[in-house]
């Protein structure tokens, strides 16, 4: 079977099931191969648990009529989800970046839901798989979709865009993440400029932090028709600033053309959110939202999964960022601590991953500045950060061995900065604090 043959089993049965731990009823469920596991032999579980249709690529698995062949299924569940895109009249928003692009999701997501019926991206089901399971989410009822783009390699984010078609576009900001896939920085640079490589081949709109040099540069090298600004200077189609962060952020935004300023509290910690808050004002201002209604969705945004969650234990009040961490969200979150108000500052850092030939280098910088910041106690977890011991920091190589010290020298009354990569488990330390 061919996959386009696929499409009306799709539309009688709109929901995609990949893992027979949590089988949606009837569902088609997709073989997906993983590292470990030939997601073929799993396809007569998912249909005992109630899928409907099992798509597989592999014949000896095949035992009746339920059990759809097809050459490749990730290639099948890929191509279903770029021709239901092409059913799809609706504005795409694609949103993708270093750092930041789960979280101004969320946010544009929070503004736009006032006013549109959304979908967006759940969780950071960003990738070769996530993005066409989001696409296959979306049924003929949604107004607006927001879409997020991850990539770890070049190529990545075009292949990405030919799957989700976007109409808007939007990079947060091109840094220091995932330098191994990408073989450096130029590397990171040109995958994420792919977005705007594929706005401006389809006349698409793009939302530009303008004050970001880098940003201004891709985006008028590649000569971009329909171009939307954003940031904190006169010339802006919106600009803004902050108000002030103890720690949670208050930030004032105006129109380009208009004496009226607005101002809106926030449940969000961390100074370099501005950037975010001020792209989901001026994508809802674009989109026709009015002021009031654009705040209502800022305020009402309470962040999650540990990504710039404010969390008052009964002991510190712990700034938790530690889904993810590259060089320059490490710098981001560094300058935010040191800009907060508090009387005591603890800095608890775990290794930063995917960082290639610049590991060591990058690890050694995020040790000087945070020492530079003169905290009551700073600690380092990991193997990457073990080999730039020096005094005035504690450095111990797992997480669990930073869990032991911290349960024989208990932190009080301190505001904690909680930051390393996803792979440290650090939500191990919460209790601890």
């Amino acid at each position: 079977m061919e996959p386009a043959a696929l499409y009306p089993y799709f539309l009688a049965h709109p929901r995609i099931s990949t893992d027979t731990r949590h089988i949606q009823p009837d569902s088609l469920f997709f073989a997906i191969k993983g590292t470990n596991f030939n997601g073929n032999a799993f396809a007569e579980e998912a249909l005992e648990k109630g899928a409907r249709y099992a798509i597989i690529d592999d014949p000896q698995y095949q035992q009746d009529e339920r059990f759809l062949l097809v050459p490749d299924v990730l290639a099948a569940l890929q191509a279903l989800a770029r021709h239901h895109r092409t059913q799809l009249n609706i504005p795409f928003i694609g949103i993708t970046g270093s750092n930041g692009k789960t979280t101004t999701k969320e946010l544009v997501q929070a503004v736009l839901s006032r006013q549109f019926k959304t979908y967006a991206t759940k969780g950071n089901l960003n990738n070769h798989i996530g993005v066409p399971l989001t696409v296959l989410s979306i049924d003929t009822q949604v107004e607006l979709a927001i879409v997020e783009m991850g990539a770890n390699h070049p190529g990545e984010i075009a292949f990405l865009c030919g799957i989700a078609q976007p109409t808007h576009g939007l990079i947060t900001n091109v840094g220091k993440a995932h330098l191994e896939g990408f073989g450096g920085f130029e590397g990171v640079k040109k995958t994420k400029g792919e977005l705007y490589d594929y706005l401006a081949m389809h006349y698409g709109t793009v939302f530009l932090q303008q004050d970001n040099p880098l940003l201004s540069e891709m985006a008028a090298a590649r000569r971009i028709d329909k171009v939307v600004t954003y940031g904190f200077t006169e010339g802006n189609d919106l600009r803004g600033e902050l108000v002030s962060a103890n720690p949670l952020l208050q930030v004032r935004w105006q129109t380009h053309g208009s004496l009226a300023s607005h101002v809106v509290q926030t449940q969000l910690a961390g100074s370099y959110n501005t950037e975010n808050i001020l792209a989901a004002a001026c994508i809802g201002h674009h989109f026709g939202l009015s002021p009031d209604t654009i705040n209502q969705g800022l305020s009402g945004y309470s962040p999650a999964n540990n990504r710039s969650q404010l969390t008052k234990t009964a002991h510190n009040t712990v700034i938790s960022d530690y889904y993810n961490a590259n060089a320059s969200s490490m710098a981001a979150a560094l300058e935010n601590l040191r800009l907060l108000d508090a009387d005591k500052k603890v800095i608890i850092l775990g290794d930063m991953f995917e960082m290639g030939d610049e590991s060591h280098e990058e690890h050694g910088k995020v040790v000087n500045t945070a020492l530079a910041l003169n905290p009551s106690r700073v600690i380092f977890a990991g193997k990457a950060f073990y080999r730039h011991q020096q005094e005035g920091a504690e450095f111990y190589e797992t997480t669990d061995a930073v869990k032991a010290a911290l349960q024989q020298r208990p932190i009080n009354g301190a505001l904690v900065l909680l930051k390393a990569s996803r792979g440290m488990a650090f939500e191990q330390l919460m209790d601890t604090l």
